[in-house]
């Protein structure tokens, strides 16, 4: 299909929630384990950010808390569904540093721990068709990323979900193997996604710093989609 082709849609009902989010493809990536120059700015932007970061400071962190009234609204349990920012933030408290997975992963989500905001990536090569960001009705296939088997499926939880009937994301909180992004990943659908407590401008700054470093140090060219 390709990046230039892919269509994404969203169910109004979903966005009555709060949910909020920039959307866009990206072709011509070149991905690679990593990059010195890149080492380097994560270290000294997870150092600055390191500073204030305490248990307190992500319990009150608005954006954060923006989440949790998400899916407090979407009648989600937070104890055991932390959204993506909030569970990065969690292990740069516990261990100092980022999680590194491969250049285009861990650019979204050091600006996913700059900003906040829910990031992620899936490799448009594995998409089935287009995508919806809709409200689950609990027939949808969801194997989690680290998963060999899928697992059960609520119905009424928001999730981005692929043409097959195939979860690429439930909620902001969990993305799935099927479209995990590998050295092999040239295009990419990528999410990024606030709440009542970001408006459009953040989100779309967000955006922009997502693309400025992913065209840095992988190439690429960009379509927005919503």
């Amino acid at each position: 299909m390709g990046f230039q082709n892919i269509r994404f849609t969203i169910q109004p009902e979903v966005l009555d929630l709060g949910l909020r989010g920039v959307y866009l493809a990206m072709g011509g990536l070149q991905n690679r384990p990593s990059d010195p120059e890149f080492d380097h700015l994560v270290e000294s932007e997870i150092a600055t950010l390191s500073k204030g970061l305490t248990r307190e400071t992500i319990a009150s962190d608005p954006i954060l808390a923006g989440f949790r009234k998400l899916h407090d609204a979407a009648k989600v349990p937070n104890r055991k569904n932390l959204s993506a920012a909030e569970n990065l933030l969690e292990f740069v408290l516990a261990r100092g540093r980022l999680p590194r997975i491969n250049l285009l992963v861990d650019i979204y989500n050091l600006v996913s721990v700059k900003t906040r905001l829910a990031l992620g990536a899936h490799d448009i090569a594995r998409i089935t068709g287009d995508v919806a960001l809709r409200f689950t009705d609990g027939t949808e296939r969801f194997v989690p990323l680290g998963a060999d088997a899928p697992k059960p499926v609520k119905a009424g939880e928001y999730s981005y979900v692929d043409a097959s009937n195939e979860i690429l994301c439930r909620l902001e909180v969990r993305q799935v193997e099927k479209t995990k992004v590998g050295l092999d990943t040239t295009e990419c659908l990528y999410i990024v996604q606030g709440n009542r407590a970001t408006d459009d401008a953040y989100i779309r700054r967000a955006a922009e710093e997502l693309l400025a470093l992913t065209k840095r140090f992988c190439g690429g060219t960009e379509r927005f989609l919503a």
